[in-house]
């Protein structure tokens, strides 16, 4: 039940954002927006306020806005979506993405601002033990120091993962102290997926606050940092440098249910990093998603011409594909990691 809730809570806050982003632009642009639409397939709940049907459907995996002449076999008015100039079109495309930026933004600037960041302590102490880990099985505890491994003294948590490196799948003593007494345990550590040695614990954190300005700028700056990550590990995956590691919505909505057991304010982290991959992702200049459609507005700008209708649907079935190519592999590799 808490992976359900967690998923679509998560899912829901970042389509949402997305689609108002679009939404939005489109209003100040003065285009006619049919449907607000939250999710996909058969709808929830649906209400008609002025020109907008505004719904919520069964699948809340996306979301989409119906703005009008968006499809060029529509009837063509003063607030179609082709009728408005290159750059107000731009806009509208490229205003889901940015929400999805600023959301990430304002709930990190949110968490800074109340409860402050946590820091991963260097103590050898555990501050977290993973279900069916090799610890687990092992009877360690929370708040337990660990003092050695393998023989090797350990006087920082960085110590920990040196001294289990090569300890896979033998039965090793770890000597822990506890209530200020020493105990020894057997532990067969485990191969983690990026080849180290692992028992599953995690260090305890400490608290940071942060004043309403400091929080401001920590949020833009870890905002930008995890923006460069991503797009440095989504060119090394591009480059082949690295193995291609993808999630589709069951392995999003398993992690959603793992961290909303930690806390809420993790979730609502986590939340922000999905939306910024979103956003990430839409940017791709893939036909269908956003990316692709500013691509093709970016060239129709420069050769003030529109792109033929049979040409661009032959572009969106190219796109079809290859976003189906992704999402096959990705739910296969999420139901081969269950």
């Amino acid at each position: 039940m808490i992976t359900i809730l967690a998923s679509i809570f998560v899912f829901g806050i970042i389509v949402f954002i997305h689609e108002l982003g679009h939404f939005i632009a489109a209003k100040l642009c003065r285009m006619r927006v049919d449907e607000f639409a939250i999710g996909f397939g058969p709808a929830l709940y649906k209400q008609q306020k002025g020109e907008t049907l505004y719904s919520i459907r069964m699948i809340p995996l996306g979301g989409y806005n119906k703005i009008a002449g968006m499809d060029p076999s529509e009837p063509i008015d003063e607030r179609s979506f082709l009728s408005k100039p290159v750059w107000q079109r731009f806009i509208v495309i490229a205003a889901g993405a940015t929400f999805n930026f600023l959301l990430a933004i304002v709930i990190f600037f949110g968490v800074f601002a109340t409860v402050g960041s946590m820091q991963p302590s260097n103590e050898p102490i555990i501050g977290r033990i993973v279900n069916g880990s090799p610890a687990e099985a092992a009877h360690f505890e929370i708040n337990d120091r660990i003092t050695s491994i393998d023989g090797k003294p350990v006087a920082v948590w960085g110590d920990i993962t040196k001294n289990l490196e090569g300890t896979a799948g033998r039965v090793i003593p770890i000597v822990v102290e506890r209530n200020g007494e020493i105990q020894e345990k057997a532990v067969i550590p485990m191969k983690a997926e990026t080849g180290v040695s692992v028992i599953g614990i995690n260090p305890t954190s400490i608290s940071q606050s942060y004043s309403i300005g400091e929080a401001a700028v920590q949020s833009v700056v870890v905002t930008r940092d995890i923006l460069r990550d991503m797009l440095t590990g989504l060119w090394t995956m591009i480059t082949g440098k690295t193995a291609a590691e993808v999630s589709g919505p069951i392995g999003v909505a398993q992690m959603a249910g793992q961290i909303a057991q930690a806390g809420f304010v993790y979730l609502l982290q986590f939340t922000a990093i999905l939306s910024l991959n979103l956003g990430v992702i839409n940017l791709l200049p893939i036909p269908v998603l956003d990316g692709g459609h500013l691509i093709m507005l970016l060239i129709e700008g420069i050769t003030r011409r529109r792109m033929p209708p049979r040409v661009l649907q032959y572009i969106q079935m190219a796109g079809l594909t290859i976003l189906l190519l992704i999402f096959i592999y990705a739910t296969t590799h999420d139901i081969s990691r269950l």
